[in-house]
């Protein structure tokens, strides 16, 4: 019973503890959190002579730098503008916007690091080609916008598109100012939860592994015809007389014995009579 019982204490510490971990880290992020419930960030400036940035896979950049953007109904909100105002940005299938780019100069995103502070991004140099774009005549996007674009990752996770940032007349040279807002209705419900179970998973612990256990109690079932032979085996005369002590009157008499034998073969007892008086005390 008592492995039992610490083996149970320590699956529940082990659950409990990771659990309020990430419940206190969550509250702390939470705290950082916009008035409108929002987790915003500016990204370094992007400065590239070609004619676009380009994402190749939105959903793997995700999955490798903010996994906690494609959960539940998370929303990314982005906005990029340059020195001649609003830009393009647009969603589209990662096939179609490599044939539509294959002779446009980009600049392809390789790395965006999530730490404090402006966000850097990691820029490949821009291809070689004399091609040119103009992205407001593409069918081909799934979402698009002029200055900011907002999707649900979790509602495009799964496919392979590509995020696309250029001048809306496909012009060279960007100098892109950007800045990516997430909001996640789930955050702080998220936070509570973990703190609240967490800390009850760790009492319940502690209270498993310090109880004490009861004393256990056995039970022998005797079957009525081996009463007697029970009793006699315990030395008492019925199994009522159980735990009593024995009364004066049921006391054995004790009784001295001889402790040796006289020269011929006659006992002696123990304790003799006290000496006669010797002659000479007579007088």
């Amino acid at each position: 019973m008592r492995f039992a019982r610490t083996i149970a204490g320590m699956v529940l510490l082990a659950l409990g503890v990771p659990a309020l971990l990430a419940g206190a880290g969550l509250w702390l992020a939470a705290g950082h959190a916009d008035p409108d419930g929002g987790f915003g960030a500016r990204f370094e400036p992007v400065r590239t002579p070609a004619r676009a940035v380009l994402v190749t896979d939105v959903d793997a950049l995700l999955r490798t730098d903010l996994p906690v953007a494609r959960t539940g109904q998370a929303r990314l909100h982005l906005t990029a503008r340059d020195d001649h105002g609003p830009v393009f940005l647009g969603l589209a299938p990662a096939d179609e916007v490599r044939r539509w780019l294959a002779d446009v100069p980009h600049s392809t995103v390789r790395r965006v690091a999530v730490t404090r502070g402006p966000l850097p991004v990691d820029l490949d140099p821009a291809t070689a080609g004399d091609g040119v774009a103009v992205p407001l005549a593409q069918p081909f996007w799934v979402r698009e916008g002029i200055g900011s674009l907002e999707w649900s990752p979790a509602e495009l996770g799964g496919r392979s598109l590509s995020l696309v940032v250029m001048r809306v007349d496909g012009a060279d040279g960007l100098d892109l100012r950007m800045r990516g807002e997430l909001r996640a209705g789930w955050f702080p419900g998220l936070a509570w939860a973990l703190l609240t179970g967490g800390t009850l998973v760790v009492v319940l612990a502690v209270v498993v592994l310090l109880r004490p256990l009861r004393p256990r109690e056995v039970v022998f079932v005797v079957e009525p015809d081996q009463v007697p032979v029970l009793a006699g085996r315990l030395g008492v005369t019925s199994l009522s007389g159980l735990g009593r002590q024995p009364g004066p009157a049921s006391r054995p008499e004790r009784h001295l014995v001889a402790v040796g034998s006289g020269t011929h073969g006659r006992t002696r007892a123990a304790i003799a009579p006290p000496p006669g008086r010797c002659p000479d005390d007579q007088d």
